[in-house]
């Protein structure tokens, strides 16, 4: 018991309390409320595990709220991003609700909130109630319509909403404290106007919007939320969400918010702004691109919803903020996949190699998907005179450190085949090898008696007239600096020119099976995962067509970043 108290983060404990307690009746609903003004990111996926792991371990609910209180900068077509996403990561909601499902109540409470003298119009730009603000040590300065009557103040709202003022000439304000030392308290803005852009579910019904601050603590109350977790940005905020129910609830029960640490990831940025300029600007070829950091480009790099969960498990759950560093959600990948991927072998950079004693037309020899695991599966390589090898494999002059294909009597193995000398080489004007010589030993056969023998090395190879020309697209990290958003100038000046490089490569014949377009179920094309010999991990691009085969590394064997 004492273990598995220790194994619990923070907000479990509260829970679990809670529940000791019988608060809520026993009860534990969440919700996880994005706005739909952009596509989720591994940021959103630790509050969505944090969300709906609660709800599952306690036996409780998650319901997915849509945030759609500003229709400037919202679509459908995120909201059925993020509803793809969240069911792709493995987790399922109770209910969908919308911020403006409760439009009509919200808009009757400001309503309640003017004739109880709590609420009032105010005609200032943004800019002068920015400046009466105040500081943190000083208070801030009360605005000139403050003490408007109740009468007006419902006039002007009314007209507000009946599109009879221009956006950003009015907005209905709370009266609250100008002098409170949290500045959230200094008369927040509870609606303002926006006509421009009609809203994607109600279209032009409304003229005002409620602000975040208005909307989000009453919608956790309409919809019985019993912990409302968030970031530790809102921290501040909590005293003003606490603020708003309590000016209108009635009885005990009261939705009560929880903050953690978000998740910031070196190499990459997490603002949905920064990465909406990446992509208008053409700077990443869309949301999905391999290189940015939302689900759907980890999705399309490879990632799967396994090793990003486990991922996001062992970073945990803390009060402080810090920055994670991009290797540990590359090493939940490897981890995830060392088991799963079947092994193919892939040539980067080939150069021929003939078997100048070898005779006949060839043979099948048999490699395990993952060695040491047969139950796997196996697959057939076919073996000739001719095949493509690693150019770095072969050196004419060799130290005595260098342990692969040069000659002189060294014995190199060819992966799952035969033990090779290397005789020679051919070279073109400039010098660079074009063809490698060498014989092989018959009898050294992987797998037989004779194969037993012990090499210091064991290359991998694919037939030359049997193996197919595959792009593979490299990623690498997005930025050249670890932590683009610290510093100063503009973050697209720090883009990493070498966060993607495109080759083709010669792969083994195995893999000709993936020229097709991939099957796209529930708008998710299914795709399969590889590691290649040496290389790292890849997956199957939905670019593939009948014709080329196209495959992205989600992440190499080792971290190499470091070097």
């Amino acid at each position: 018991m004492e273990t598995e108290e220790k194994s619990l983060n923070f907000i479990e404990q509260i829970v679990e309390k809670d529940l000791q307690e019988g608060k809520n009746d026993g009860r534990i609903q969440t919700r996880f409320p994005p706005e739909p003004n952009g596509y989720l990111h591994i940021g959103h996926v630790k509050a969505i595990c944090m969300d709906f792991g609660i709800a599952d371990r306690y036996n409780g609910v998650c319901n997915l709220r849509f945030d759609d209180t500003n229709p400037a900068k919202e679509d459908t077509e995120y909201v059925d991003s993020i509803q793809q996403d969240i069911q792709w990561l493995g987790f399922q909601w109770g209910n969908v609700y919308y911020a403006s499902d409760y439009f009509e109540k919200l808009y009757d409470l400001a309503i309640r909130f003017i004739k109880e003298g709590k609420a009032y119009v105010d005609e200032q730009t943004a800019e002068q109630i920015a400046e009466q603000k105040g500081t943190p040590t000083e208070p801030g300065v009360a605005s000139p319509f403050r003490d408007r009557p109740v009468e007006e103040n419902l006039r002007l709202f009314q007209a507000m909403q009946n599109g009879e003022i221009e956006d950003g000439k009015m907005v209905l304000r709370a009266k609250i404290d100008m002098a409170n030392p949290n500045m959230h308290f200094r008369d927040p803005i509870m609606y303002r106007i926006i006509t421009s852009h009609p809203h994607h579910r109600t279209g032009r019904r409304w003229n005002v919007y409620p602000m975040y601050d208005f909307a989000h603590g009453q919608s956790d109350y309409f919809e019985g939320v019993t912990h409302s977790i968030c970031t530790l940005e809102f921290v501040v905020h909590r005293p003003l969400y606490d603020y708003f129910i309590d000016q209108f609830a009635e009885g005990e029960y009261r939705p009560h918010q929880y903050e953690f640490n978000r998740l910031n990831i070196t190499y990459t940025v997490m603002s949905k702004r920064k990465m909406l300029q990446l992509v208008k600007e053409g700077l990443v070829a869309g949301w999905d691109d391999p290189r940015m950091p939302t689900v759907c480009g980890l999705r399309r790099r490879g990632y799967t919803p396994e090793a990003i969960r486990a991922f996001i498990n062992t970073i945990g759950y803390t009060k402080v903020e810090g920055m994670i560093d991009y290797t540990w959600l590359e090493n939940a990948i490897r981890e995830d996949q060392k088991e799963k991927a079947p092994r193919v072998c892939a040539i980067f950079d080939p150069v021929k190699l003939v078997l100048t004693n070898y005779e006949g037309e060839g043979e099948n020899l048999v490699a395990e998907n993952i060695d040491g695991h047969p139950e796997l599966g196996t697959r057939d390589m076919l073996f000739a005179k001719e095949l493509y090898i690693e150019r770095g494999d072969f050196l004419e002059e060799a130290d005595k450190n260098f342990f692969r294909l040069s000659p002189g009597g060294r014995e190199v193995r060819l992966k799952n085949a035969y033990i090779i000398q290397a005789t020679g080489c051919d070279k073109d004007a400039e010098g660079n090898v074009t063809t490698v010589y060498a014989t092989y030993d018959p009898d050294s056969k992987s797998g037989t008696e004779g194969g037993n023998r012990k090499t210091k090395a064991t290359i991998n190879w694919v037939e030359c007239n049997t193996c197919i020309d595959v792009e593979a697209r490299l990623y690498d990290r997005l930025f050249a600096c670890e932590n683009p958003s610290a510093e100063e100038g503009d973050f697209r000046e720090l883009l990493n020119p070498d966060s993607l490089k495109v080759v083709t490569i010669k792969a083994e014949a195995a893999l000709a099976k993936e020229m097709h377009r991939p099957q796209v179920i529930n708008g998710i094309a299914q795709v399969n995962h590889y590691q290649f010999l040496k290389q790292g991990y890849f997956v199957v691009d939905p670019d593939t067509t009948d014709n080329k085969l196209i495959v992205n590394r989600t992440a190499s064997l080792k971290d190499n970043w470091q070097k």
